[in-house]
């Protein structure tokens, strides 16, 4: 993949757009070209799931690489992608179903909600495409929840654009809203995307164990998670977003899952990652089994065995540790 050189003293943001495509080869490559093409974009990684029928692409740039490059991934994704003929497990509001900014180095998340908005009013204009803004771009309180933003998802469309109307754009489900849905845009912290494997293909099972160790459950603080069924791995997951990785760490949310499927009888088996995840979280579990290793490399190795990352899927932490990746660290 492409890469830039970004000096120490730069302002990088990560983007980190989740297309509601997992199937198309066709639509991926086109995007992925597209960005190969916009000057000043590193390209860190492009995650599809087919059961899921979605796409975390993850990329960095300068805000001012950023602000020329995303607007025209967005559109481009909203062409491609219809929204009419649309199912998957993941649950989806739109063709680029949401679309957060990351501050990575020396620049603030008010900087990034800042640019979430201009490239939000700009890309609302384009299509034209109703965006909610959400997280630190969040217009009010009760938007700044991703999931309540969604709830009803794409289907709920016609009677939420007049209900509960977006930040930008069309607020009537036209022929063109219809294609391309709503898209949620924002700035927000890293966030891990985290699945739990189950020794069981009924969903049933993950969305209990979900809900009990959820935050809004009255469980981990900086955990979501719902649970569902992976057709391509053929097991049921506990999907989990971890939104503050130092309240809710990797291998506490896996030991939680763990004592609560076996109250259910079952096991959790493993775990994959989907994207990137930084560097500090899995060390954080490679000390927290081995408070005395000081190597990197030998932290990281401890994490992934621990965690079972390769269970379904081959964890790579050369491409998936986002410092790494970028080039901003080694693992040495």
């Amino acid at each position: 993949m492409k890469s830039f050189c970004y000096s120490e003293c730069m302002q990088v943001i990560e983007a980190v757009p989740n297309i509601s495509e997992g199937r198309n080869p066709a639509v991926l490559h086109a995007l992925e070209e597209l960005l190969r093409a916009c000057k000043g974009i590193t390209l860190l990684g492009i995650d599809p799931n087919p059961s899921a029928n979605r796409t975390v692409f993850t990329f960095i740039a300068t805000p001012e690489a950023m602000r020329e490059a995303l607007p025209k991934f967005i559109t481009s994704a909203c062409h491609l992608i219809d929204m009419r003929t649309h199912q998957g497990a993941h649950p989806r509001l739109g063709a680029v179903d949401v679309c957060p900014l990351v501050p990575l180095q020396h620049i603030s998340l008010t900087a990034c909600a800042n640019l979430a908005k201009q490239i939000a009013r700009q890309v609302s204009m384009q299509i034209p495409l109703p965006v909610y803004l959400y997280e630190a771009a969040a217009t009010s309180e009760e938007r700044k929840n991703l999931a309540f933003i969604r709830r009803g998802e794409y289907e709920s469309l016609p009677e939420k654009l007049r209900t509960f109307p977006p930040d930008f754009g069309p607020k009537e489900f036209t022929p063109s809203v219809a294609r391309t849905g709503a898209c949620i845009m924002g700035a927000r912290n890293f966030l891990i995307a985290f699945n739990l494997n189950l020794n069981t293909q009924d969903p049933a099972p993950a969305r209990q164990i979900a809900a009990r160790i959820r935050q809004s459950s009255g469980g981990m603080r900086g955990l979501k998670a719902i649970g569902w069924y992976m057709e391509n791995f053929k097991r049921a997951q506990v999907s989990c977003n971890i939104t503050d990785f130092h309240a809710a760490p990797l291998h506490l949310v896996y030991q939680r899952a763990q004592q609560e499927a076996q109250k259910l009888g079952l096991q959790v088996t493993g775990s994959e990652l989907v994207g990137l995840i930084p560097l500090e979280a899995l060390l954080a579990v490679g000390h927290y089994f081995n408070p005395l290793e000081k190597s990197t490399a030998t932290l990281v190795e401890i994490a992934a065995n621990k965690l079972n990352l390769s269970e379904v899927k081959p964890f790579c932490a050369q491409e998936q540790i986002l410092q790494i990746k970028a080039g901003l660290e080694s693992l040495t």
